[in-house]
């Protein structure tokens, strides 16, 4: 993490993973719509080395992508951090296991978007990271009724938290996990790639 490992504990903190590759305005919108719901001290967002659902010829390199994050971020209480690169870890469920291994009086929250949540069930351990932590879901476009149709959803209905309680997220026990419909940003890192291909090449020039 970018701040020492001391000042984690006792927290209540946001985990955001992905490629970043590029880092958005959406990203940004729900570490800041997170940190005011659920009352979060920080969101930290994991820069993952790859992902092994996508072609790692489409990443730009780590340093690229968290030096970007860093300038998207543009908030002291938003940690851009390169965990798992610097642990070897390639799966969110083992990133998940020594985080709360690691910071064992941290009350967190993974973070991911309402796309996400359509193809949780195919992460591997998916089952395993809803019984880790607390899971924030945020609304994407075209993803809006994901908490009913996706096949995580109707596995965790059950423990769904309902957003008027989300201030409370980050105190329950998991499996527990609340939609927030507010978020739609539009960008998207894939449309982001497509209309702005150069994208790392600029930011490396910064």
């Amino acid at each position: 993490m970018q701040k020492s490992h001391t000042l984690l504990n006792n927290l209540r903190i946001g985990v955001l993973g992905g490629s970043f590759n590029p880092p958005h305005a959406g990203h940004r919108q729900i570490s800041l719509q997170g940190m005011r719901l659920m009352r979060l001290d920080f969101v930290i967002w994991l820069v993952t080395p790859g992902n092994p659902q996508k072609n790692s010829r489409d990443y730009a390199d780590l340093t690229t992508r968290m030096a970007a994050a860093q300038a998207c971020a543009a908030h002291p209480r938003i940690l851009i951090s390169d965990f798992e690169s610097r642990n070897g870890l390639t799966y969110t469920a083992e990133t998940l296991d020594m985080l709360t291994s690691k910071y064992a009086s941290t009350r967190f929250v993974w973070m991911m978007g309402a796309d996400n949540l359509n193809s949780f069930h195919t992460w591997r351990d998916w089952q395993r990271i809803a019984a880790t932590m607390p899971i924030a879901v945020f609304n994407r476009p075209g993803n809006r009724i994901a908490p009913l149709t996706s096949p995580a959803g109707h596995a965790l209905a059950r423990f769904r938290v309902p957003v008027a309680r989300a201030a409370t997220l980050p105190d329950c026990e998991a499996p527990a996990w609340t939609y927030f419909p507010g978020t739609l940003n539009r960008e998207s890192s894939t449309r982001l790639r497509q209309t702005q291909p150069d994208w790392a090449q600029t930011a490396e020039k910064a």
